[in-house]
């Protein structure tokens, strides 16, 4: 059997989602912890830089293959493991699911990157208060949009697209935490919060909280 390990790091929202999809599709991986910020961050080492000269986490490593970037995780873990499915079934509901995950993974998520906070507070010299209010404004827009979005599909099912969690879930499960976690108001979105409240009744995104990690601080 082929060794299947991802380097992950508890609170970052991109590995979060790959933990969702493994344990959604049923598939285990050994973890290795990368912290990011122990040591001036233990991902510009050059052994991670090996893996990933991004010195960015998820990286998922199956034989020979080292994978970063979330999305592109989803496909490959969707193309080798087709079942069960991390897509709906229609073609249309597929590119739903996909613009979605796009939306927090390229729009929302990016923008709040613990480098980009770095950046912030050490050359841009902004202070606490300010690097919370970008957090806040980013995230705010962002899921302003998105419950938009969803309120206008029409689309029947407690998850983002129709009865069963996707690639859409597995992304917005950890930007929902995100938001929490830097006490962005979520009353303005019920229908984020239906789903999330969705999605945390099932195993596989409750064994993938930040907080049962075995890295968790």
């Amino acid at each position: 059997m082929t060794e299947r390990v991802l380097h992950t790091y508890f609170r970052s929202s991109a590995s979060y989602r790959i933990r969702i999809a493994l344990n959604l599709k049923g598939l285990t991986a050994g973890h290795v912890p990368v912290h990011l910020n122990r040591g001036g961050g233990e991902q510009f080492g050059d052994g991670f830089r090996m893996l990933n000269p991004q010195a960015l986490v998820p990286v998922l490593s199956e034989g020979g293959l080292h994978l970063s970037q979330s999305l592109a995780i989803f496909e490959y873990l969707e193309e080798r493991y087709p079942t069960p499915s991390l897509l709906p079934a229609s073609l249309e509901a597929r590119a739903r699911a996909r613009a979605l995950a796009l939306d927090i993974a390229c729009e929302i998520h990016p923008l709040n990157n613990l480098r980009v906070l770095k950046f912030l507070t050490g050359p841009l010299k902004l202070g606490e208060e300010e690097k919370l209010q970008w957090i806040r404004h980013w995230i705010t827009l962002g899921f302003d949009a998105l419950e938009n979005k969803l309120a206008m599909s029409q689309q029947p099912g407690p998850f983002c697209v129709g009865n069963q969690p996707s690639i859409a879930d597995c992304c917005l499960v950890p930007q929902v935490f995100s938001a929490r976690r830097f006490e962005v108001d979520m009353s303005p979105y019920p229908i984020l919060r239906s789903i999330d409240q969705a999605c945390q009744s099932l195993p596989a995104f409750a064994d993938a909280r930040p907080g049962v990690q075995p890295d968790a601080e």
